[in-house]
């Protein structure tokens, strides 16, 4: 591996800064490349097949520009959808971004969890699959969102938010049953961290935000080995 390490942060967009802002933390010596396929965004309103047919040229371009030691998917969908395309196809490590079942239904009291992802990773068998393999006894509601990550972007570009609009599309992770309460949300989107003030704001109650991100950061420093993190701020 390299002295000074190249990675590759890819995204649909610019939710994959909230997951470079960790990996940086993690191996603050490396050079970074962010590439966000705006094109095409959102990946969520895109097929296996679509997505499959656009990524693996568009990632060769980019491995061969910029030669990276490893690439982080910093996207939920084409994580599920793509990677193990990518990964069959180069020999470069990729870190993908996958919904942090595991973690948050182990940290739920109620046993109440929600995975507020885009439609198509909601959809995905490998979704469910986590959920067979890691629920720990939880009841796991996945909802999809068709419009938060374009509110994402919006409020990035210190666009006006919608406030109610976003109360709609994460409404139905609240489930209120049998004296028990939603507890704890998976954001199954790299873009949903960047609205965690205005989630709060719209939670009937108050709930635990689960973000991938640091466990990204995580296994991109295992991977690469080397360096100190910095210290977080």
């Amino acid at each position: 591996m390299a002295a000074r390490p190249t990675i590759l942060v890819f995204d649909s967009g610019l939710g994959g800064l909230t997951v470079l802002r960790e990996v940086v933390l993690a191996r603050p010596d490396a050079r970074y490349v962010y590439a966000a396929d705006d094109a095409f965004f959102p990946y969520g309103r895109h097929g296996e097949a679509a997505l499959t047919a656009r990524l693996v040229p568009l990632m060769g371009e980019l491995i061969a520009a910029h030669a990276p030691d490893l690439v982080v998917i910093a996207c939920n969908t084409a994580s599920t959808l793509v990677l193990p395309h990518l990964r069959a196809a180069f020999a470069v490590p990729f870190v993908g971004t996958v919904p942090a079942i595991k973690p948050a239904c182990a940290s739920s009291r109620s046993k109440l969890v929600s995975v507020l992802g885009t439609e198509a990773t909601v959809k995905r068998e490998y979704t469910r699959a986590l959920i067979r393999d890691f629920g720990q006894g939880c009841a796991v509601t996945l909802v999809g969102s068709a419009h938060l990550a374009s509110i994402a972007e919006a409020a990035l570009r210190a666009e006006p938010v919608d406030a109610a609009a976003i109360g709609r599309e994460i409404a139905p992770c609240f489930v209120d049953e049998g004296g028990r309460r939603t507890d704890t949300i998976v954001l199954a989107c790299t873009h949903y961290p960047l609205l965690r003030d205005e989630l709060s704001a719209a939670s009937p109650w108050p709930v635990a935000f689960v973000d991938p991100a640091p466990a990204i950061a995580r296994r991109v420093a295992d991977l690469l080995g080397g360096a100190p993190a910095a210290p977080r701020p």
